[in-house]
């Protein structure tokens, strides 16, 4: 008769040292979970790594893959860094809302009567919008996004200068990565590449503006905005520099 409320007890005495301690081990479990995140660089020759750190240095990159290891590759091969994200496939294509712009889309190319911008590189900003045929009010709007006018601006990423140019797209549009502090040739690289991704996405200021977040290969890829946290609030941001309205992503 006294057996199995003996038994009983003993089995919720075991229970009780037991439980929580599952209960801390699935804890810890999930809140690892939880922490676990990764960012994207994008290497010029299209290759993708997932990384769970990095650091950005004059020459070179050091890359702590998410899987483990590391490497150090040439900053000139690093042709951007998107935050949280994971490597996305190319198959299937993922559909993604279409943006409405409520006025309509202000001239993108460059028109005589579009007004120098304020602020101390105004007149350069201007000059250089009208060789390539950018409206400088947009490419005042980007500059106050990604450098605050600040010309020896850097970011974690190792994007630099006045247009937050990673030295490998300076390169691409023909400015030698020692010369991004450098407001003249900042310019003319960000410009210039502006004005080339306006080429590739005609007409489509939400395109063109994800394109120089992401990458012009991400926004093809997803046929739009690609669905990257930094890139939809990055045009979100601009668009609202501009006067204009961008549905929700």
């Amino acid at each position: 008769m006294d057996v199995f409320p003996i038994c009983f007890v003993q089995f919720l005495e075991m229970r009780s040292r037991i439980f929580p301690s599952v209960l801390l081990f699935l804890a810890c479990g999930l809140s690892g979970l939880a922490s676990a995140r990764a960012e994207l660089v994008v290497l010029t020759d299209g290759r993708f790594l997932k990384v769970k750190a990095y650091e950005v240095g004059e020459e070179q990159a050091r890359l702590d893959l998410f899987r483990g290891g590391s490497v150090t590759v040439p900053v000139d091969r690093v042709e951007r860094i998107v935050d949280d994200e994971v490597i996305p496939e190319p198959e299937p294509v993922e559909a993604v809302a279409e943006v409405e712009l409520v006025p309509p889309a202000i001239p993108l190319r460059f028109e005589e009567s579009q007004a120098v911008p304020e602020g101390p590189y105004g007149a350069l900003i201007y000059e250089t919008a009208r060789k390539h045929q950018v409206n400088p009010q947009l490419v005042a709007a980007l500059i106050r996004q990604e450098s605050a006018g600040n010309v020896r601006a850097v970011s974690h990423k190792g994007a630099r200068g006045l247009m937050q140019l990673m030295p490998a797209t300076a390169i691409r549009f023909g400015v030698p990565k020692e010369h991004l502090f450098d407001p003249e040739h900042n310019l003319e690289a960000g410009v210039r590449y502006l004005s080339w991704l306006l080429d590739q996405f005609p007409n489509d200021l939400a395109k063109v503006l994800a394109a120089y977040n992401a990458g012009e290969n991400a926004v093809a890829r997803y046929q739009g905005i690609p669905p990257y946290k930094e890139t939809r609030n990055y045009v979100k941001r601009i668009f609202g520099t501009l006067g204009l309205t961008v549905s929700e992503l």
